[in-house]
C-alpha cells in the first residue's frame, strides 16, 4: 500500500486498544482477526486507513513494523513509534486535538523517548516532506506540554 498523498510505501501497524480512541474510523480499519490498524507514510508522516487496499486488508500488519523508514531520528520501538506516529497525524489540529495529543506525548515520554526532541530531529531530516509545518508545531506543542 502507497501513502495517498505522497506515493511512499506506508507502514501499516495495529493500533492499541489504549490509543483506538485518538484514532479516527475514517484511519483505522478493523477486522476480526487483527483488531485495528492503520498505515503510517514515512515520508509525509500522515495516518490513513488501510480500508479499500487489498493488500493490507486482507492480511494483518506486522508484528514489528519498521518505523526505522520513517527517520534516524524517529523511534523504532512501537511502544514509542505507535502514539508518536497518531499524535504527529492529530497535529494538523492542536486546537481540537489538544487533549489527545497531550496524552500520546505523555505516553511517548513515558516509554522513554523525548517527543519534542524527535519533531526536532524530523524537521532536519530531508527525507521526511511533513503535511504539517513541523516547526511551528514544535514551538507550539512545547507551550503546550510545558
Amino acid at each position: 500500500m502507497v501513502c495517498s498523498t505522497c506515493d511512499t510505501p506506508v507502514i501499516s501497524f495495529s493500533v492499541p486498544g489504549e490509543y483506538r480512541e485518538y484514532v479516527s474510523d475514517s484511519v483505522a480499519t478493523t477486522t476480526a482477526e487483527s483488531g485495528a490498524f492503520a498505515a503510517f507514510c514515512p515520508r509525509c508522516l500522515t495516518l490513513e486507513s488501510a480500508e479499500g487496499h487489498s493488500d493490507v486488508a486482507d492480511s494483518p500488519p506486522d508484528e514489528k513494523p519498521d518505523f526505522s523508514r520513517v527517520s534516524d531520528a524517529f523511534p523504532t520501538n512501537p511502544d514509542r513509534a505507535i502514539p508518536l506516529a497518531i499524535a504527529l497525524d492529530l497535529c494538523s489540529s492542536l486546537a481540537t486535538n489538544r487533549s489527545a495529543i497531550e496524552s500520546l506525548l505523555g505516553a511517548v515520554e513515558r516509554a522513554g523517548t523525548d517527543p519534542l526532541l524527535v519533531i526536532d530531529r524530523l524537521e532536519a531530516d530531508p527525507s521526511v516532506d511533513p503535511q504539517i509545518d513541523l516547526e511551528r508545531r514544535s514551538h507550539q506543542l512545547e507551550q503546550l506540554l510545558y
